[in-house]
Parts: C-alpha cells; sequence; structure tokens
C-alpha cells in the first residue's frame, strides 16, 4: 500500500537525502539501506546512511558499507545531515523508537520523512508511507519500489541486486519461511539476472563465524537450552556473564533462536539476553502460533506472526518464568 505518493516528485530533482533504520541493523536492514542508497546516488541525489549503531560482522562486505555513517562515532556529522534533509528515508522501521538514539533527531528535522517497511502496526509518522506487511523483507519492497512505483528496473545495477539478495535471503531464512512465496522468487531470479551473486552471498553470510562464535554457539547448546516438552516450546536464556565470557559482539546471537525452533516437536522457541541495560526477547514460531500477540501484549514488542521481539527491564530470571506463565493460555495453538 502507498500514500503520500504525490510527494514522488521531489525525487525529481537532486536532493539531500538520508537513510535510516532501526538500531542493530540485520541483514533486511542494512541490506534495504545500502540498495536504496545505491540507486539514490545514481539519480544524483547527495544521500547518506545513518545508522545509529554498529551491525554483525557478516554484514561488513556489503556494498558501499564503507560510506555508511554510524551515529556514535560522527554524532555532529550525523545530526547536520538528518536535520538538513530533504527528505529521510525510514526503512524497516514502523515506529521512530526503533531508532533508539536517533529517535529524537528524526522526530524533530523538517524533512520529509519516508517510510518503506512489512512490520505491523506502523506509527503515524510518514508523509509518505510504503507498507505491506505480507512482504517478506523490506528489500522486497525496496525492489518494488524502484521496479513499479518509480518503473526503473533498467536501474538495477549488480550492487545493488547483490544488497537486496542479502535483505531477503536473511529475512526469510534462506527462503525457509512462509512469507517466501513464489512472487518472491520471482524477484530473486531478477535479482540473479542484475548481478547477484547468490552462492556468494550464502557463503558471506553464513560461513563467516569466527571461531569465539562457534564456542558460544556449543556452550548454549549445552548450557543454556531448556525443553518443555509439555507446551512443544523451547527456550535459550542467556546471561550477561555469558556474554562477557564468550566476547561477543554484534552479530554473535543472531540465528541462536532457530536452534531452539529446529528441536523435532517444538513450535514455539524463546531466546532471551541479558544486555544489562535490558532482557532481550526474540520469539519464532511454526503455523500460527502468534509470537507478536505475545511479544506485543507481555513484553512491549511486536513484529510478526512467526518471529518477533520485546524486551523488559526486569531480572533475567523474571522474564523466564514470566514468559513460561503464559505458555498455558496458548497450550491448545501449541498441542495441536
Amino acid at each position: 500500500m502507498l500514500t503520500g505518493q504525490i510527494h514522488l516528485r521531489l525525487l525529481s530533482e537532486p536532493k539531500n537525502i538520508v537513510i535510516t533504520t532501526h538500531h542493530k541493523p540485520d541483514g533486511d536492514a542494512l541490506g534495504s539501506s545500502l540498495a536504496l542508497y545505491h540507486w539514490l546516488k545514481a539519480k544524483r541525489h547527495a544521500v547518506e546512511v545513518v545508522l545509529s549503531s554498529d551491525f554483525p560482522t557478516f554484514l561488513d562486505w556489503m556494498p558501499g558499507r564503507e560510506d555508511v555513517i554510524i551515529y556514535p562515532t560522527a554524532k555532529d556529522r550525523a545530526t547536520d545531515l538528518l536535520q538538513h534533509a530533504d527528505i529521510i528515508f525510514c526503512l524497516d522501521y514502523s515506529a521512530l523508537s526503533r531508532t533508539n538514539i536517533l529517535e529524537p533527531i528524526i522526530q524533530h528535522a523538517a524533512g520529509q520523512k519516508w517510510m518503506i517497511d512489512h512490520h505491523l502496526d506502523p506509527e503515524d509518522f510518514a508523509s509518505l508511507r510504503y507498507w505491506d506487511p505480507s512482504a517478506a523483507a523490506t528489500a522486497q519492497l525496496i525492489y518494488s519500489f524502484i521496479c513499479t512505483v518509480i518503473g526503473d528496473k533498467e536501474g538495477l545495477t549488480a550492487e545493488i541486486a547483490t544488497c537486496l539478495y542479502a535483505g531477503i535471503m536473511t529475512d526469510t531464512g534462506s527462503f525457509r519461511f512462509r512469507s517466501t512465496t513464489s512472487a518472491v522468487h520471482q524477484i530473486i531470479a531478477s535479482l540473479i539476472d542484475a548481478g547477484a551473486r547468490n552462492w556468494e552471498i550464502h557463503e558471506r553470510v553464513y560461513n563467516s563465524s569466527t571461531e569465539s562464535r562457534l564456542k558460544f554457539l556449543g556452550y548454549c547448546l549445552l548450557n543454556c537450552l531448556e525443553v518443555i516438552p509439555a507446551y512443544n516450546t523451547a527456550i535459550f536464556s542467556v546471561s550477561k556473564e555469558d556474554l562477557q565470557q564468550f566476547n561477543v559482539t554484534t552479530g554473535d546471537t543472531e540465528g541462536l533462536v532457530n536452534y531452539a525452533l529446529s528441536v523435532k516437536g517444538i513450535r514455539l522457541a524463546a531466546l532471551f539476553i541479558d544486555r544489562t541495560e535490558l532482557i532481550k526477547l526474540s520469539l519464532r514460531s511454526i503455523g500460527d502460533i502468534p509470537c507478536n500477540e505475545i511479544c506485543k501484549k507481555y513484553f512491549n514488542g511486536g513484529g510478526h506472526l512467526n518471529a518477533s521481539g520485546g524486551s523488559s527491564n526486569e531480572e533475567l530470571s523474571q522474564v523466564v518464568n514470566k514468559f513460561k506463565s503464559i505458555l498455558p493460555a496458548y497450550k491448545e495453538i501449541l498441542t495441536t
């Protein structure tokens, strides 16, 4: 759904543009941002990508990564760019709070906010909104924005295709999730035709673990996994001491929750991580088990039906116990 289409006329002449995405960007967030960055640069816009934090090292190879501005290391420049932008693209988030420390700067910036996103329940902060919760990834929407809304399929370069492929690949679990429709595969084929080297992207994302990350994964599987057969549920509970022991960095916990979901018979998986200031929660599910409802109702979060996140300022053990206490309310859907 596209609203505010009249504002697209602004792109007919060079503008000052800043692209933003959510805190701790994943593959979809960074891939979408860099793909749009390359396309806008080719159209002679003055464009920058400004992030509120770093991102996983397994994404450090992506084309254009060297041009990304990380706010904590360049506060004055980033603030100036946002304050003087004609357009601020808000990618892969539907609430300004997802940008963390950038929220007040974006909120008070004079430029138009253009949101492109696939998450549920978007806030009303954007003058232009290209939103579809059925999309597999925001990268899918960036592809449609460029090729269908703007009508510039010929503008797809190998760099853009590579970034979009990485975004869709990571947000669909390598094309495993139910959101991977035939339309998604058609887009992927188009991206490969445009120059995305699919085998190389998979290699760079999934075969780039450090030794400490692999040891951390082994430790979690042995010591932090708990299976709750009565509710077909499995959880990982990771303390701040665990993170310190293995020198865990951004991205090292990526995909950990999926190992819990891979246990035979498990339909709901949860990952609890003590980040000191907050307990972060990630939920994954199979079928119609509503991760988004659980996160929104109990853990100040939200997301998609089968993949959502939340947080709590309680102690780790309290958050885990709270999660366990709500399982009886979902017993019928978890066990049928």
